[in-house]
């Protein structure tokens, strides 16, 4: 943001008991920021009501819906407050998803703006006066994405543009060419034991090994405190330019040690980081589009990867605009064919030259270009909503230019035959156009037992339910959670509400999810999983699981749950968070690495 907003605070008082956990992470002076900002999301499918879902839950202050668009069969693939019987009527997408995302929280006001069609430039760009951040969500012609962008960088907003597509996905933020990052990593400010201070010029500091890296980075700045032996050549206080020659050495520019006697070098002493805002500059789209320079990676095995993500999406957008609006039916040859040619003729650095790997995967994205994936949309949403919140709060460094990520190694080599991947105007199109109609049977199918139901619980089962986990004849779904509902929940745990405090997690959680797919059987129960409750986790209840997901926040239950899907050799999905952090593990028993090891 920049400089003068950085001052503006909210006049409100922050609500602590809501949200407490997440102050830990912010502070107040970014809450309050944020419930100064305004965020407008231009399309409500599944990756925007996840993206205003977030925003929402984290309390800005207003949120502006804009998507004339009525639902298809599609949009049930990742949107939660849609159902089948809205399927190609007359109220737009933002008008239906409106009321119910307004309940997540009083204090932000949820609006729709009042736009007949997406091909209204001038009423979209008029939206974006009085906004701190525009998301775009939804697929629109390059000449109006540039618009939008330039027209946020002349009115001071931030601007983002995220799509998804199959298990493909992209963003690209633009934060203007001044950005002033309060705070660029949210970590405690790194402090160290001196080992010695050399005399050279400049000057150089070693810090004891045995105490970890320094944590420095050219640029920051540091003061020293208790050092002996360097009386008038450094001063405790004061703030001192960093340069970082090594994990547990750091220069000091613009020091001049080299004429201070050797019997004079520092043996002890304390060095602390003193946290400084950061100015990031960022380039417009329009350039970016055509000179993206280096790819901010997701997954580092894959660093060839975004250049064909780039072409690709691209060329759907480029195929959507010549097809009057529509993207590629699943499995269409000639579409994909089409999508294949409009990448090449946009390949000037021959990415696409005798590369059949690069060819598979477009052939994929074009496939499942309709498809709105859960899983996806849930990834890049909480991705892109904490993007939202840099550009309202200043905390945290921003994703410069274009990111790309995808899940390739859930699609088979080739496509199957065209009839698995047709549409069947279920709520489960989005799935089988990727996946085709025998897997969504196979999914459905499954038997699968979620250990809490806590944020990540939520999540996991608005995920299922979208999914159709536990949705077939012989599926179902169980959950259990021993804690009730408190109100510092509120602000992560989607699936309650204000009238639910004092409930049990697991039963609400449930009755939410089965609302949002009514085809969900889902049984919850309120005990622990512990050597006590194997009476009823027993090997009755363990021989018909397909697997167990863990959602705990203690290292001895996952450790147990972990054995017992060893013991009876069901895969485990593992995951957890700590403030903006989180890690996901995938354990098969006898394939992959033990949990606890």
């Amino acid at each position: 943001m920049s400089a003068d907003k950085m001052e503006a605070t909210a006049t409100a008082e922050v609500d602590e008991k809501l949200y407490s956990r997440q102050l830990y992470v912010m502070g107040h002076e970014a809450q309050r920021r944020m419930m100064a900002s305004n965020a407008l999301v231009i399309g409500v499918s599944g990756l925007g009501v996840e993206i205003a879902k977030n925003c929402i839950l984290a309390g800005i202050h207003s949120i502006t819906l804009c998507d004339p668009m009525p639902v298809t069969s599609y949009d049930l693939g990742g949107n939660f407050y849609l159902n089948e019987s809205q399927i190609g009527g007359t109220q737009s997408r933002a008008e239906l998803c409106r009321p119910t995302l307004a309940e997540l929280n009083p204090y932000v006001e949820v609006k729709t703006a009042a736009l007949s069609s997406l091909n209204d430039s001038e009423a979209m760009l008029s939206l974006v006066e009085g906004m701190t951040v525009v998301v775009v969500t939804i697929p629109l012609p390059k000449d109006l994405i540039i618009q939008l962008n330039e027209k946020c960088r002349q009115q001071g907003a931030c601007f983002i543009y995220t799509l998804t597509m199959s298990v493909f996905g992209m963003a690209f933020c633009d934060f203007g060419d001044s950005f002033v990052v309060a705070d660029k990593d949210g970590e405690a400010a790194a402090t160290s034991q001196v080992e010695s201070v050399l005399a050279e010029n400049p000057a150089v500091v070693k810090v004891l090994e045995d105490q970890g890296r320094h944590g420095l980075e050219t640029g920051d700045k540091v003061t020293f405190a208790r050092l002996q032996g360097l009386e008038g050549f450094l001063e405790e206080g004061k703030e001192y330019l960093v340069e970082a020659t090594g994990p547990y050495t750091f220069s000091l520019p613009g020091v001049d040690l080299s004429n201070m006697p050797t019997s004079s070098a520092s043996h002890q002493g304390y060095i602390t980081q003193i946290k400084q805002p950061v100015t990031m500059h960022f380039e417009p789209y329009a350039k970016k589009l055509q000179e993206p320079g280096d790819f901010m990676l997701s997954d580092f095995a894959k660093f060839d990867r975004p250049p064909i993500l780039h072409l690709g999406f691209q060329a759907v957008v480029e195929y959507m605009i010549k097809n009057n609006g529509e993207l590629p039916v699943p499995a269409d040859t000639a579409a994909i064919q089409q999508v294949l040619d409009l990448a090449k003729a946009l390949d000037s650095n021959k990415v696409l030259e005798d590369n059949k790997a690069a060819e598979r995967i477009l052939a994929h994205m074009a496939s499942g270009s309709r498809a709105v994936l859960s899983p996806m949309c849930a990834t890049l949403g909480g991705m892109i909503g904490q993007e939202v919140l840099k550009g309202c709060s200043g905390k945290f460094s921003p994703i410069s230019g274009f990111f790309y990520i995808d899940a390739d190694e859930a699609l088979p080599d080739t496509l199957a035959d065209a009839s698995l991947y047709a549409s069947c105007n279920s709520r489960y199109d989005s799935q089988i156009a990727v996946f085709g109609s025998d897997m969504q049977e196979k999914i459905q199918a499954l038997q699968y037992f979620i250990v809490g139901a806590g944020a990540i619980g939520c999540e996991m089962l608005k995920n299922w339910a979208l999914m159709g986990v536990g949705c077939g004849p012989k599926g179902h779904v169980y959950v259990t959670d021993m804690d009730r509902i408190e109100r510092s929940n509120l602000s992560r745990q989607f699936l309650f509400r204000n009238s639910d405090i004092d409930k049990f997690k697991s039963a609400t959680a449930a009755a939410a999810a089965k609302a949002m797919n009514p085809a969900l059987n889902i049984t919850p129960y309120q005990e622990k999983v512990a050597p006590d409750t194997e009476d009823i986790f027993g090997d009755e209840f363990y021989d018909k699981l397909s697997g167990v997901c863990t959602a705990l926040d203690n290292v001895e239950a996952r450790l147990y749950v972990d054995q017992r899907c060893v013991f009876y050799r069901l895969p485990m999905l593992e995951s957890g968070t700590l403030g903006t952090k989180g890690n996901t593990q995938v354990v098969v028993p006898h394939l992959t690495i033990w949990s606890h090891s």
